[in-house]
């Protein structure tokens, strides 16, 4: 199990570089320089909380930057993914009909403070809900205070930590729904990430929920 104090600052600036490295500006129509610009009035929320303790092998990071569909699409984000120490990109399952990854929005229990960029803290990796029923999972999560990640937050969780997913370790991402039974989740695929969606009433043993504490935005 690793514990590791990181200044939050450096943090910040490490997931804006992660970003950059993987062509989010130019997948945003935005040149490094204009997308740094965008992001950076959150690196304040970051620099008052303290050293933060990381220990994403437990699934558990304290915040992440999120960057949202209204910049990067959902397909192009996904597939900048890969797996710790594996090459194969991420993908968008088949199971998604066209036009059907445009209907999972986040619901309005998020309360997303902004639609382009934000950040998300306390993030559990929610493996103790394999094997529960996912509306289930959303009802314990709700009653803690907590509130699921949206597919943008759970592309985000992997894009900046993808040791985070693993063997039996995979999970659901029930903050976008498209008003129907279907919930996205993450798993893995053909040595990649892939994005796709489980019933809200079938449990998977692999299969947990990930949630998060809060979501904040650049005044």
């Amino acid at each position: 199990m690793t514990h590791t104090a990181i200044d939050p600052g450096t943090e910040f600036d490490r997931q804006v570089r992660n970003l950059v490295e993987r062509d989010c500006p130019a997948s945003a129509r935005l040149t490094p320089e204009q997308f740094t610009a965008l992001v950076a009035p959150l690196r304040d929320l970051v620099t008052g909380i303290g050293d933060g303790t990381w220990e994403p092998d437990t699934g558990r990071v304290p915040f992440l930057l999120v960057v949202t569909r209204e910049v990067v699409p959902i397909e192009r984000t996904m597939a900048r993914t890969t797996l710790r120490g594996k090459a194969e990109p991420g993908f968008v399952d088949r199971s998604f009909e066209p036009g059907a990854l445009e209907r999972f929005v986040a619901v309005k229990e998020t309360c997303l403070p902004d639609r382009r960029a934000y950040l998300l803290f306390d993030i559990e990796r929610g493996e103790e809900f394999c094997g529960a029923v996912p509306h289930d999972a959303m009802d314990t999560i709700a009653a803690r205070g907590r509130t699921p990640l949206t597919i943008e937050e759970g592309i985000a969780l992997i894009t900046h930590f993808p040791g985070i997913l693993v063997k039996n370790k995979c999970f659901s991402l029930g903050g976008s729904r498209s008003g129907d039974r279907r919930v996205p989740a993450i798993w893995i695929s053909r040595h990649a990430p892939k994005l796709g969606w489980c019933w809200e009433g079938n449990p998977h043993t692999w299969l947990g929920m990930a949630s998060a504490g809060s979501r904040r935005a650049a005044a």
